[in-house]
């Protein structure tokens, strides 16, 4: 597909995920904007952007993945240098928006990150956020500025759907994810089952109930991201014991932290398909591992937003 950019058309990617960003400018037809992000002997960070941006419609490529804070950081100052630098708009681009987690004070006295990372995208000058997956879709109330809130739900679905396996169950792996599930399980026109559990801690989950039916079923666990992997692969083995055909797993976001990818390694999963929202190295592309890239979602999107047309088919 060719497109059409005007003239103030630029696009710049940070340090998060430039394989993406580098895919997506491929796409679109463009090269990336020249800047450089360094670092002071005490951490601190400097960013130059080495072109004109002068009434410039920009769109920032970044992903606040590990390590977040850092670029977090990357991104808040970039947008600073793109507003100071007189670009028209600047539109960021992030695939995958982290503390999304921290969107409600679950005790007394807990902060509400989602909120306050939406506040200083906003104050540092952001006019617009592309973004996929929210862990909650009510954190786009957090905005004050638009937010075009896509899904990863089709891209994994249709590679799902060119499996063409047959008994499918769609398995919601906690009671938050039961709408996620039920999306691709009416794209798919199966059955829909919940894995009803408790979490004693943080990070540590326990498996205590099976709604709906498996037995003899190819179960495909779906969820919004994958962290340490314990809700992911206690569910996977929960469904074999109950007489699951096969465990398949699929999500938007794969943040794969501390003992993620040991045991995604070692659990019944037959194969666990993520998309490229947060850039894997080397070391966590383990064969189970399937990746897609969002890039032609999110050159849709960017497409859409730059010439003022509707959005909303992205969403349908």
């Amino acid at each position: 597909m060719s497109y059409q950019l005007k003239q103030s058309f630029k696009m710049f990617s940070l340090n998060s995920n430039r394989e993406l960003a580098s895919e997506m400018a491929q796409l679109l037809g463009c090269e990336l904007g020249k800047c450089s992000v360094k670092r002071f002997a005490d951490g601190e960070i400097q960013i130059s952007i080495e072109e004109s941006v002068r009434g410039s419609d920009v769109f920032l490529v970044q992903s606040t993945s590990e390590p977040n804070n850092e670029h977090i950081m990357e991104l808040l100052i970039m947008i600073d240098a793109l507003k100071r630098a007189s670009t028209r708009t600047i539109n960021v681009v992030m695939p995958y928006y982290s503390y999304a987690r921290q969107d409600r004070k679950a005790r007394s006295r807990e902060p509400i990150t989602a909120k306050l990372i939406a506040n200083l995208l906003e104050t540092a000058g952001a006019k617009r956020v592309i973004t996929l997956d929210f862990h909650a879709v009510q954190t786009q109330g957090f905005f004050d500025i638009p937010v075009e809130h896509l899904t990863g739900i089709p891209i994994l679905t249709e590679y799902i759907e060119k499996k063409e396996l047959d008994d499918i169950v769609i398995v919601a792996p906690h009671n938050g994810g039961v709408v996620r599930a039920r999306k691709m399980a009416t794209l798919l026109n199966v059955p829909l089952a919940l894995i009803d559990r408790r979490r004693p801690e943080h990070n540590v989950s326990e498996i205590m109930n099976i709604i709906g039916n498996i037995d003899g079923k190819n179960a495909i666990i779906i969820d919004d991201l994958i962290d340490t992997a314990g809700t992911i692969t206690s569910g996977a083995k929960a469904l074999m014991e109950k007489g699951a055909k096969a465990v398949y797993a699929c999500c938007t976001h794969p943040v794969f932290s501390g003992p993620a990818i040991e045991r995604i390694e070692n659990s019944p999963i037959k194969e666990l398909v993520v998309t490229n929202t947060i850039a894997l190295p080397e070391e966590k592309r383990i064969s189970k591992i399937t990746a897609l890239s969002v890039a032609p979602l999110l050159v849709e999107a960017i497409d859409r937003v730059h010439n003022e047309k509707a959005v909303t088919p992205l969403f349908e």
